[in-house]
């Protein structure tokens, strides 16, 4: 019995999953009886939430379209600047408040976005399965370097995090979800995520290092765990840091 296949081509970032033979050329790909594109994609590596389009022989398609032998996909990313209206959607619509939910391996980028305003919740006891719950439950926006986790049925909006380096992480998520019109620094707390409240300085005054207490007169409190923020030296470490972000994702989204 000959073997059934179909071709293969997976255009921009989502080369970033295949091994180096099958980046930018189309490849066959073994299929079996009754596959769905969903399942031969994701067997081939790339996870269902980093897509946006599938066209089967130059028509558009649904993650439920079964396989036929000799099948010519064309598998596409996330359309910044083209208008798809009216081309099947494969992915839910954009949650209407951004939140995130970082596996326990991405903490320093859950610090950073929280730095940003971003509502980001961490925690360490959860396994794939409950955190996949959570990000559910709470409508949040999974990210991790796991594609297997982002495979599960479940999930509906989640991101692959490529890079290695936190900064490098930052900048990737505000350029996939395009957070730069939606930055309110200084907000939250990077340790806790709550909300900061400006308070009065004589309030916390008893709880402030003798030169903070001299220099300083502009404080925020956290409404979670009580920490106390001012613009130190720290400050504008960490704009500058904010201001770069920003910079490179929106450059990196004009190329």
């Amino acid at each position: 019995m000959c073997k059934r296949r179909a071709w293969f081509r997976f255009y921009e970032e989502l080369n970033d999953f295949l091994p180096v033979a099958r980046k930018k050329v189309a490849f066959p790909y073994p299929i079996s009886t009754n596959q769905s594109v969903k399942d031969a994609v994701e067997a081939i590596g790339v996870p269902h939430t980093e897509i946006d389009m599938i066209l089967v022989n130059g028509s558009p398609v649904d993650f439920s379209y079964r396989l036929a032998d000799e099948d010519h996909v064309s598998v596409y990313p996330q359309f910044e600047s083209l208008d798809i209206t009216g081309v099947t959607s494969l992915r839910p619509k954009p949650l209407r408040d951004t939140k995130f939910i970082p596996d326990v391996h991405l903490g320093k980028l859950a610090k950073y976005l929280r730095l940003c305003g971003f509502d980001t919740t961490v925690n360490t006891s959860l396994n794939d399965a409950e955190l996949t719950d959570r990000a559910v439950a709470e409508k949040r926006i999974i990210l991790t370097r796991d594609r297997g986790l982002l495979k599960n049925r479940k999930v509906t909006h989640g991101f692959c995090i490529r890079s290695q380096m936190p900064k490098k992480q930052l900048e990737e998520v505000f350029r996939r979800f395009n957070l730069k019109n939606s930055l309110r620094p200084f907000t939250r707390c990077m340790e806790c995520n709550s909300l900061l409240v400006a308070v009065e300085k004589n309030s916390v005054s008893d709880r402030l290092q003798s030169g903070t207490r001299l220099f300083f007169d502009h404080f925020k409190e956290c409404q979670g765990c009580g920490r106390i923020y001012w613009e130190g030296s720290h400050y504008e470490r960490l704009m500058k840091l904010i201001n770069d972000v920003v910079c490179l994702a929106g450059s990196a989204e004009e190329t």
